[in-house]
């Protein structure tokens, strides 16, 4: 194991016992390299961070542009600075009409806290719900949200978290009943990303919809993975033609830079302005060097068209892997897919197979028998073809090892 790799695990707070140690030099487009010159197809795309690809040349010249006007000058919400208010027009401009009010925090973590203040301060409610196999951030308001029971081993250890939580199972149209007048908001993922990509049955959330307006509750969507062009629409609750009250967006948002935000009409977010006066704040929250990749990356994403590609580029890897023998099902929304394997101990082989033949992927929380394809957007057909001659070279090995 060479220094860096050791200084690594020495130094750097570790989040398990067995972290990939693939030592990164440097990233461009879809691909990422060792300092020994191996190329890795970046399958993951920081969790659909990259959607723009690794050192894009735009999103690298605003950072670089503003980082020699100004970086962080006053806490947030004080000045007037440029990227801040142009990327909250822009995103105001794309969100549905009456979601014109954005607030910049710099986690979709955050997004989430501030999301949940926000329904209680304004419903002055204090139940809140969520849905099983749900990860909305690891700190203790979003993880209070994860979806029970999956989530009982990453919260068990930190209780007591959040009174006045529970959770629902999402597609589950009984289960809707549980949304009464003591409660403050629903929080559900749109698609469920860490569950395993599971889209929503047909007027699912639309019954949801109309549950919470029938009892006064707020709808959050958390969009943060799922948002900024995964789907192939710059939101997925747009093309999915349901409209929550407040918005959780993060990942993508920023350009490969931290940022987060949660939006919601004048009516909701002005509450926080009184009763108590900053009733959320942030220092970095909004940062305008954040500020100003995300626009860049927003703008690149529209400029360029690259939303009009997602579907079919999404399809294309359905359409190659679904007929090999080692797969059971794939599950796919967009440019965001999960390969089912169907048990656990093949999946684990299989990325270490993967990284051997030079491909990034993960399995997601809550369903550790399939692995994640979530690319940069920008991905090419060319690319999606060899990219899967390495997964079905994998697959092969897999079968041959664990049939």
């Amino acid at each position: 194991m060479n220094i860096l790799r050791k200084q690594f695990l020495a130094h750097v707070g570790q989040t398990s016992p067995s972290p990939m140690l693939v030592e990164v030099e440097r990233a461009e487009g879809v691909y990422f390299y060792t300092p020994e010159g191996k190329r890795y197809y970046d399958l993951i795309a920081g969790v659909s961070v990259s959607n723009v690809g690794h050192a894009n040349p735009v999103v690298v010249k605003a950072v670089q542009e503003q980082a020699a006007k100004y970086m962080h000058v006053m806490v947030y919400g004080e000045l007037v600075e440029t990227p801040q208010v142009c990327y909250a027009k822009l995103l105001a401009e794309h969100l549905p009409a009456d979601m014109d009010s954005i607030y910049f925090l710099n986690s979709g973590a955050e997004a989430v806290e501030g999301a949940l203040k926000l329904a209680k301060r304004y419903t002055g409610r204090s139940e809140m719900i969520s849905m099983r196999r749900a990860y909305h951030g690891s700190t203790h308001g979003a993880m209070s949200m994860m979806g029970q029971p999956e989530g009982e081993e990453w919260k068990q250890a930190f209780r007591p978290l959040l009174p006045d939580t529970k959770a629902i199972e999402y597609n589950d149209f009984e289960q809707l009943n549980a949304i009464t007048e003591r409660t403050a908001c629903v929080l559900a993922e749109p698609i469920q990303g860490e569950a395993g990509v599971r889209v929503p049955q047909a007027g699912y959330l639309e019954a949801l919809r109309r549950r919470c307006d029938e009892v006064g509750a707020l709808l959050i969507f958390d969009e943060i993975q799922v948002g900024m062009g995964r789907t192939g629409a710059m939101f997925a609750s747009t093309k999915l033609g349901v409209t929550p009250d407040i918005i959780c967006l993060a990942k993508a948002l920023g350009g490969g830079m931290p940022l987060g935000v949660f939006a919601a009409r004048h009516e909701i977010m002005d509450t926080l302005q009184t009763n108590p006066v900053l009733g959320h704040i942030t220092t970095f929250g909004g940062h305008p060097v954040c500020c100003a990749a995300g626009l860049a990356a927003m703008k690149y994403l529209l400029e360029h068209r690259v939303l009009e590609g997602v579907e079919a580029k999404g399809a294309l890897y359905e359409s190659l892997l679904k007929d090999h023998v080692a797969v059971c099902e794939v599950r796919r929304a967009g440019l965001l897919l999960a390969i089912e394997l169907g048990r656990s101990d093949r999946l684990y082989r299989l990325m270490e197979i993967f990284k051997e033949v030079g491909i990034l992927s993960d399995w997601f929380l809550f369903c550790d028998t399939a692995f994640r394809i979530s690319p940069p957007l920008v991905i090419t057909e060319a690319e999606i073809l060899e990219s899967v001659l390495l997964i079905r070279e994998a697959l092969d090995r897999l079968q041959n090892e664990l049939p």
